[in-house]
C-alpha cells in the first residue's frame, strides 16, 4: 500500500497480541523475527489458549522475550485467562513472581498473584490489564489500577465511545505508577467464549486429555459457516471466536478521541506484516482508511473484514471507512 510523504507525529503505537494458535516451533520463531523489524513497540508474548500447547515452553518464550527487548520492544508475558489445573496456577505465580518482564493478567487469579508478588516484594506491581477481565467502568479500572496497573486493553465488544467512558482522556484514571493508559482491538479474530472444555478436541470427537493435539492443523483456527453459508465462528482449542477479523482502520479517529493510544494486533497466518504496515499507514501517516481495507480485503487474510463492536453495531458489521 502506497504511503503518503512527508512527516506526520505519531499518534499510534501497535502492540503484537499474544499468539492464539499452534503453529510449530520454527513457524513461531521465525514471526517473531519479522515482529523485531516492524514498527512494532510491544509485543505480548506466552500461551493465552491452551496449557497443553508445549512445543514452546515457558523458558522458550523467556529467551524470545529478551531477543525483542534487544531488538528495542516493550516485552509483556500473558498469563492464561481461564485456569483449570494447580500447574496452571503455579504458572501464573511463576510469570508473576519474574521481575524480568511486565506481566499482562489474564484473569482474576492472576491479580492475586500480582500482588502477592508486590507484598512479597513490598513494591507496587507494574503489569497490564488484559481484555478478558471485566472492567466496563471507571470505578472498576480504578479498583484494578490500585493494584499497580499502567495500561487497559478494552474489552473487545466495547464501542469507542464507551471506551472514552470508562477512562476519559480528560481525566484518566490514575494508579500508583500514575495515569493508565488505553490500549483496544486493532485487529483480528476475537476471542468470543472460552471454557474448561477443548472445543477442536470435541469436533474431533476426541477428549481434551487425549486430543492429539489436532489445533496444530488449523493454523488460524477451524472457520463454522453457518447454515446459509456465512463465516460465523471459529473454533480454536478452548475458544470460541469471530469468523471475521476485527479491523477498526475506520474507526482510528473515534478510537484516538476516546484516550486510546495504542491498538492491539492479533497475530494471523498470512499477511500479518503487511497488516501492520497498513495500520502504520493509516494512523501514523494519513494515508486513506478506504483504500487500506481494500488493500487489505485484497489480501489472503483468513477472514472477512468486520468492526461492529467499535461502532457499537452487531460484531459481524463490514468494515467500513
Amino acid at each position: 500500500m502506497p504511503i503518503p510523504s512527508g512527516a506526520h507525529p505519531r499518534l499510534a503505537e501497535f502492540s503484537v497480541g499474544a499468539l492464539s494458535y499452534w503453529w510449530p516451533r520454527a513457524t513461531t520463531l521465525a514471526f517473531y523475527a519479522a515482529i523485531a523489524d516492524s514498527s512494532a513497540s510491544c509485543v505480548v508474548l506466552g500461551e493465552t489458549v491452551c496449557s497443553r500447547r508445549t512445543e514452546m515452553k515457558p523458558g522458550d518464550w523467556l529467551c524470545l522475550a529478551r531477543e525483542l527487548r534487544q531488538a528495542g520492544k516493550e516485552v509483556v508475558l500473558a498469563t492464561l485467562p481461564l485456569l483449570s489445573s494447580e500447574a496452571e496456577w503455579r504458572a501464573v505465580r511463576d510469570l508473576a513472581g519474574q521481575e524480568e518482564f511486565m506481566v499482562e493478567a489474564g484473569d482474576a487469579s492472576a491479580l492475586h498473584a500480582l500482588e502477592q508478588a508486590a507484598q512479597q516484594r513490598a513494591s507496587p506491581a507494574r503489569f497490564v490489564l488484559g481484555p478478558h477481565l471485566n472492567i466496563y467502568n471507571t470505578e472498576a479500572l480504578r479498583e484494578h489500577a490500585s493494584l499497580g496497573a499502567v495500561r487497559w486493553v478494552a474489552p473487545v465488544e466495547l464501542a469507542a465511545s464507551a471506551i472514552g467512558h470508562v477512562n476519559p482522556p480528560q481525566a484518566r484514571v490514575r494508579g500508583p505508577h500514575g495515569e493508565i493508559g488505553t490500549e483496544a482491538w486493532g485487529f483480528g479474530r476475537l476471542a468470543l467464549a472460552m471454557s474448561a472444555r477443548c472445543f477442536t478436541a470435541r469436533h474431533h470427537r476426541l477428549r481434551k486429555d487425549a486430543c492429539d493435539f489436532r489445533c496444530r492443523d488449523d493454523a488460524d483456527g477451524l472457520p463454522l459457516d453457518s447454515s446459509e453459508g456465512q463465516a460465523f465462528l471459529c473454533i480454536n482449542g478452548t475458544q470460541i471466536q469471530s469468523a471475521g477479523l476485527h479491523a477498526v482502520l475506520g474507526e482510528w479517529p473515534a478510537l484516538r478521541a476516546a484516550g486510546v493510544s495504542r491498538l492491539r494486533l492479533s497475530p494471523c497466518s498470512r499477511g500479518f506484516v503487511e497488516v501492520l504496515r497498513t495500520f502504520e499507514a493509516v494512523c501514523n501517516e494519513a494515508a486513506d482508511p478506504a483504500d487500506a481495507l481494500e488493500h487489505l480485503r485484497a489480501m489472503d487474510l483468513p477472514g472477512p473484514l468486520v468492526d461492529g463492536y467499535a461502532r457499537g453495531m452487531p460484531g459481524m458489521t463490514a468494515a467500513r471507512a
